[in-house]
């Protein structure tokens, strides 16, 4: 399938979601990055009267608040900008801290920030009457590399069959800016925080995994680890009987 195709059903395909629900449009978190900048393009082309992208900066980069602001710039996405430093800052000084590890420390704050994400972009939408749009991909869900009630904390998946390779294709042929494209995958928690190095792969080389199964056997026992810890994260909460 050639990239307008591809983008044109992804488009219908959102389109389709949001009558089933019975709703208006859709919001969605503009981060800056190459994921969520194809879904704001997608999600406007579904819904130009109905279309926000929500830019939550938290202590984050200026540089992925002046890439969302780009790209919602050249395809006349409307946005809001709703600062999540001090609510994100008070949080941290209400909740009890029991003192962890450094790591598993940093990781709690990290999920709070997308959890802070997700609660606003839900008051949004329940305003709005709008769906929530979820920017996460395919080589993410597989793995499990987003958090639970975050960024997975969402109504909709619509790149959530592709993998990373295959938004980068899309991207370019919907010409979000190349400054987006070219920069490594990051989600912002932190300063110096990769996707590739917090996941301790590459994008292509776990892309190609779940295309074809091809993998060096220490690669692909790795990957099939990140699968079963995060199977919770792609389930219905367990009921017991």
């Amino acid at each position: 399938m050639d990239a307008e195709s591809q983008a044109n059903r992804l488009v219908a395909w959102i389109k389709e979601k949001v009558a089933e629900a019975g709703l208006r449009g859709v919001v969605l978190g503009l981060s800056g990055g190459l994921d969520s900048s194809v879904l704001g393009v997608l999600c406007f082309r579904a819904f130009p009267q109905d279309t926000l992208g929500v830019i939550m900066p938290c202590h984050s980069l200026p540089e992925d608040g002046a890439h969302a602001r780009a790209l919602a710039d050249r395809f006349n996405i409307p946005t809001a900008e709703v600062p999540l430093d001090n609510i994100y800052d008070t949080l941290l000084d209400t909740l009890p801290d029991y003192q962890p590890e450094a790591g598993i420390a940093r990781l709690a704050r990290a999920n709070l920030k997308a959890r802070l994400r997700m609660v606003t972009l839900y008051y949004i939408a329940n305003q709005r009457q709008y769906l929530v749009a979820g920017s996460g991909n395919r080589a993410e869900t597989t793995i499990g590399y987003f958090t639970k009630y975050g960024d997975g904390g969402v109504d909709i998946l619509p790149l959530g069959n592709l993998v990373k390779e295959q938004v980068r294709e899309l991207a370019r042929h919907l010409d979000i800016p190349r400054e987006i494209i070219a920069k490594p995958p990051s989600a912002g928690l932190w300063e110096g925080q990769t996707d590739e190095a917090e996941m301790g792969l590459s994008y292509d080389s776990l892309d190609r995994y779940i295309l074809t199964g091809d993998a060096p056997e220490e690669l692909k026992n790795r990957i099939e680890t990140l699968k079963d810890a995060s199977r919770h994260k792609r389930a219905q909460p367990p009921t017991a009987e």
